[in-house]
């Protein structure tokens, strides 16, 4: 079975603001749990493309490198988390019209390809299904299966929403790198005691290095002199 992934990636400094901490900071975090995602997504056998919405272009460009298509986001809209959804659905449906699709948030640092596997192959037995969060209450990814109408209803109590639209939720353990998304500085720590990919893990291993500390010039050595005038 074949599937495209719709990614939405938000990519700029006001992402992840729940993180705290400078915004360039930030920005780098999420931009490395969007390449992470990506790359873990490219690497599962069943996905046939991946389709970045994204209104970052430097991002974007190191997001097409991975394989994905860049779809740009559509600036000032209302809910524009799930209007960029739908532009990217409607553009991998006009590409891939008999493939099945899915939704993921572009904040999965430790998703790895075995993950994704595992998630389609439970989505292959129900027409709408869903990953729930590792809280329970949201949703970080939406399936439906070839030709069924798909509503993203992305947000506070998502899990609700889809679920009241008819998508079953899929039994995956909750240390599963596809539900555990990063919003909060716990977040942050439960995905580095899991094991993030590649991008993630270069920002953990940079934030725990010593930081080289210039050696001081030590004050100059004052010894007395043993040297006595001659007596007279």
């Amino acid at each position: 079975m074949s599937w495209v992934v719709v990614v939405p990636v938000k990519g700029n400094p006001g992402a992840k603001t729940r993180l705290g901490g400078p915004g360039q900071d930030r920005a780098r975090l999420a931009d490395a749990f969007a390449l992470d995602t990506v790359a873990a997504l490219a690497a599962a056998a069943p996905v046939l493309a991946v389709f970045v919405v994204t209104g970052d272009t430097v991002l974007g460009a190191q997001l097409a490198r991975l394989g994905a298509h860049i779809v740009p986001e559509i600036r000032d809209q209302a809910d524009a988390l799930n209007a960029a959804i739908v532009v990217g659905l409607a553009a991998a449906a006009a590409e891939f019209p008999t493939a099945h699709r899915a939704v993921m948030t572009g904040d999965l640092p430790a998703l790895t390809a075995a993950d994704v596997e595992r998630a389609f192959v439970l989505a292959a037995g129900h027409e709408r299904s869903f990953v729930p969060d590792a809280d329970g209450t949201g949703t970080t990814t939406l399936l439906a299966l070839a030709g069924v109408p798909i509503s993203p209803r992305f947000g506070p109590g998502s899990r609700a929403a889809h679920e009241s639209a008819g998508h079953v939720p899929l039994a995956l353990p909750a240390r599963s790198g596809i539900r555990r998304d990063v919003d909060t500085p716990a977040d942050l720590d439960r995905v580095e005691r899991l094991g993030a990919g590649p991008h993630t893990s270069a920002l953990f291993a940079a934030a725990s290095a010593p930081r080289a500390v210039p050696h001081a010039v030590p004050d100059p050595v004052v010894t007395p002199s043993t040297d006595r005038p001659l007596e007279k």
